[in-house]
């Protein structure tokens, strides 16, 4: 028996007449899919009273397929012919053309509750351009996977906003896509006509098992419950030169690199007691990305205990002692075309990197517990599920 009902679901029920009359543009990818997994794409073609004459793709495309960071094109649905504007190629902002043919947008689509994860910003940057232009937003609710219960991490500096941290929340911000849209809209005064279709019984301390709904990957190393809940710790590898898991079977439960030794550093991090994680080693040659083909060793985190796991402040004591380990080895990746090295637009400062090298974390541990802190207090306005 299904224990949630999802956005789509209450939307179709309820709210579809809404729709009549407008033409209606659609934000979604494959996640986009009612709780007997018919596609949100295909319900707004085949109504009588929804006219879809748009659909926009973010970030790894409709049918999420396409890897992290690869742009992609205009094109036309081949099913419904309705032409498919990218929003992941010459511009992540929808342009005053591009929401011509529609006068109000649905936004459906899954989030994993991290910051770094771009579809939250494809969202914003949506809102932006219907304040703009003057047309409606609905924005249908999804489960945070992780649970709604937890915050944890820091507050994204203003002088290393990105499209991985656009906004000054926590690496785990435990919010909906609809409670998000509308901190976003109020706090940062996007001033979007926007309606939240909330879920019906969504409790904030569940994880994306215990819903009773089908899971459906929103992107392609999004592989598992435990992926999500590692991965705002875990995301900060992308910024270094060790492997995140990319082109394995286990993305972002494991850390490697040629130069580590796996049995060496499951030593060092059991030793530290983390209470409910632990490491085991493993050797891995990544398939694409970091060290194609070359051998690997490191560790895959092991979770024990889900619903006390602190994934960042548990990452940022792994990553000390890789520091310590490999002091000569490790390196933080530079690219021309940013202003800040990668790792400091994952961690929204400068701090983390340069404490990392010093072994001195301690410090930045406490300000991620105050911004957390401070964070849970601003968002209690905009939660939609208590």
């Amino acid at each position: 028996m299904r224990k949630v009902k999802l956005g789509i679901d209450v939307f179709m029920e309820h709210h579809v007449q809404e729709l009549k009359g407008k033409r209606i543009g659609l934000l979604t990818n494959q996640t986009g899919a009612n709780a007997d997994l018919v596609s949100t794409i295909r319900l707004f073609h085949e109504h009588p009273q929804i006219q879809l004459t748009a659909l926009y793709a973010p970030e790894h495309g409709l049918k999420t397929n396409t890897k992290e960071g690869e742009r992609f094109s205009d094109t036309v649905h081949s099913m419904t012919g309705v032409p498919v504007f990218s929003l992941y190629g010459k511009s992540k902002k929808p342009t005053d053309a591009m929401l011509e043919p529609v006068d109000a947008i649905v936004f459906d689509m899954q989030d994993i509750g991290s910051r770094y994860y771009t579809y939250i910003y494809t969202m914003a940057y949506m809102m932006e351009a219907c304040a703009r232009t003057g047309k409606k937003m609905y924005i249908l609710d999804r489960p945070n996977p992780i649970g709604g219960h937890i915050v944890e991490g820091n507050l994204v500096d203003a002088n290393f906003t990105s499209f991985v941290g656009m906004y000054p929340i926590p690496n785990r911000h435990g919010m909906t896509v609809g409670e998000l849209s509308l901190y976003f809209n109020e706090v940062f005064a996007i001033h979007c006509d926007m309606k939240v279709i909330q879920m019906v019984g969504w409790k904030r301390d569940s994880f994306f098992h215990e819903t009773g709904l089908p899971w459906i990957p929103p992107s392609p190393n999004t592989t598992s419950l435990d992926m999500m809940l590692l991965y705002p710790g875990t995301c900060l590898i992308e910024g270094t030169n060790l492997s995140e898991g990319r082109g394995t079977t286990q993305p972002f439960e494991i850390v490697g690199a040629p130069f580590i030794q796996g049995e060496q550093l499951q030593e060092e991090v059991n030793s530290m007691d983390l209470g409910n994680v632990r490491a085991r080693a493993i050797s891995f040659t990544p398939s694409y990305q970091k060290f194609t083909g070359e051998p690997c060793e490191g560790i895959q985190l092991h979770i024990t205990d889900r619903h006390s796991f602190q994934p960042v402040q548990t990452f940022v004591r792994i990553l000390a002692v890789i520091a310590k380990l490999y002091p000569k080895d490790l390196e933080f990746l530079e690219y021309g075309s940013l202003k800040h090295p990668m790792f400091d637009l994952l961690a929204g400062n400068s701090q983390l990197r340069n404490v990392l090298m010093t072994g001195e974390i301690e410090d930045f541990l406490h300000q991620c517990h105050l911004d957390a802190s401070n964070f849970i207090k601003m968002r209690q306005p905009y939660l939609l599920y208590r």
